[in-house]
């Protein structure tokens, strides 16, 4: 099995923890003047090149944008979403706060990411930053300063380290569209700045692992098998992961654009967003490549997908494992009625949205309080979507075939504050930056027993593509 990088795989062995915080936190969160940020959250993003990596969550512009770190825990093993639930309990129970501003994504914050297995070598971790910036598709504004400082932070505080930051900024590149839909900083079409290898596997042997899973299908062990790969890019020269998540930011609006300490990409599928006591979540299943599409076929998406058993299939698995673990939760569901053809740079996706009203739960205390969005990840997580169904079958077959640490590829990845609230999406369409010229990029396909396994070779490029484009490399 392949190992995760040093980077990312922490000093936690598995069951175990680390924290790094010397005292709880103590946080302040005032409203912003979006003039502050002339280039909105983007360009805060890209004002953060050669400062390190940004904690960023971001859609259509709006998000969150975390910069330092004033606390770190990090856990791994089977038990690593109830551990990090409850260090997270105890920082917020305790941490001083003022907010001025209220509203989910405001107060004590941590963004996460979390190891898709169990057993894997990755380090699952919640970071509080030192700084987050917010901004809502309301047109609110906010600062949170955190620290572990013995003085509590104050408006003057908060606003001299925003200030200090973009004072340091580099003057160049301002995050925005260009002309030609290319956002700035964007690699130019054509240019090669690296070169794609293999990772675990090379292409014919995922093949054959693919080959095999549909085997294991038609005998009648399982319904669905979600099959991932890794390939590793070695670019020319260093290229700034700001502008990497810029690039992701501006090229794929409609996917939430995230980071979490070396952990980039850019997601079309929200495992679960909780706002109050109202949850979230946008399930994918089913891919159709762009790339390949006639020009003058307007309907060829929806006619395909639509028209594909094999893909209305490994939609309806994913929907209906979603579902049936978020009723107990809730007694008041909505679905799509039919699922919608997703549109993005790339590829189209078959999708439906849920939303639903969650219902109150005993905490350790006696009390009931509505599940915050961390416990609803774990409840949910590894969906059909990306492990197949029955879920332990396919867990089972994927450590057989895969040949693949998928380490926190398909993981949950996102944010929580003090109250719940919080989105968590699956980390897709993203990479592992292992050093400043080499990233490790992951994909995944649904497999059902209509697979083929050179087309679901082909659907695995066009995942990486999002990736790719943002480093600057093209596909082989």
């Amino acid at each position: 099995m392949a190992s995760v990088p040093a980077r990312l795989a922490g000093d936690a062995s598995p069951a175990t923890d680390t924290d790094t915080a010397a005292a709880p936190p103590a946080t302040i969160t005032v409203p912003l003047d979006p003039s502050r940020l002339p280039n909105g959250l983007v360009g805060l993003v890209e004002a953060t090149r050669g400062t390190g990596v940004p904690a960023v969550w971001l859609r259509r512009g709006d998000g969150l944008v975390g910069i330092g770190t004033a606390a770190r825990y990090t856990v791994s093993g089977p038990e690593r979403f109830g551990r990090a639930r409850q260090w997270w309990r105890e920082v917020t129970a305790t941490a001083r706060r003022e907010n001025r501003v209220g509203g989910p994504g405001t107060g004590p914050l941590a963004f996460g990411s979390f190891a898709f297995a169990g057993d894997s070598a990755f380090a699952s971790r919640l970071i509080v930053p030192e700084l987050v910036v917010g901004t809502s598709d309301d047109g609110r504004c906010w600062l949170t300063q955190q620290t572990t400082a013995d003085e509590a932070p104050t408006a003057r505080t908060a606003f001299a380290a925003l200030d200090a930051l973009l004072a340091a900024a580099p003057a160049a590149d301002v995050a925005g569209g260009a002309a030609g839909g290319a956002p700035a900083g964007a690699a130019s079409a054509g240019v090669v700045r690296g070169r794609v290898r293999d990772g675990s596997l090379t292409g014919q042997q995922w093949m054959d692992a693919v080959a095999a899973g549909v085997r294991r299908i038609n005998a009648g062990e399982l319904h669905k098998l979600v099959l991932a790969r890794d390939v590793v890019v070695e670019l020319d020269s260093p290229r700034e992961p700001a502008v990497v998540l810029a690039d992701l930011a501006e090229r794929y609006r409609d996917c939430w654009t995230y980071s979490v300490e070396g952990l980039v990409g850019s997601t079309p599928e929200m495992l679960i967003k909780v706002e109050d006591n109202v949850a979230r979540a946008r399930v994918l299943a089913g891919t159709l490549d762009r790339a390949s599409a006639p020009a003058d076929d307007p309907d060829y998406a929806q006619r395909v997908l639509w028209g594909s058993d094999k893909q209305r299939q490994e939609h309806d698995f994913a929907i209906t494992s979603l579902l049936d673990r978020l009723t107990s939760y809730t007694d008041a569901m909505t679905v799509s009625s039919e699922p919608f053809v997703l549109e993005l740079p790339n590829v189209w996706h078959l999708a439906s949205d849920v939303t639903a009203v969650l219902n109150d739960a005993p905490s350790p205390t006696g009390k009931h309080r509505t599940p915050g969005a961390l416990a609803l990840a774990e409840a949910l997580h590894p969906t059909a979507a990306v492990c197949g169904t029955p879920t332990a079958t396919a867990a089972g077959v994927i450590s057989e075939l895969e040949h693949l640490d998928r380490g926190p590829y398909a993981g949950p990845v996102g944010w929580v504050d003090a109250t719940g609230n919080g989105e968590w999406g699956i980390a897709l369409r993203g990479a592992v930056l292992e050093s400043p010229t080499t990233a490790r990029l992951f994909a995944g396909c649904g497999i059902v027993e209509a697979s083929d396994p050179a087309a679901e070779l082909r659907e695995t490029w066009a995942k990486f593509r999002p990736m790719l484009q943002a480093l600057g490399v093209q596909a082989p």
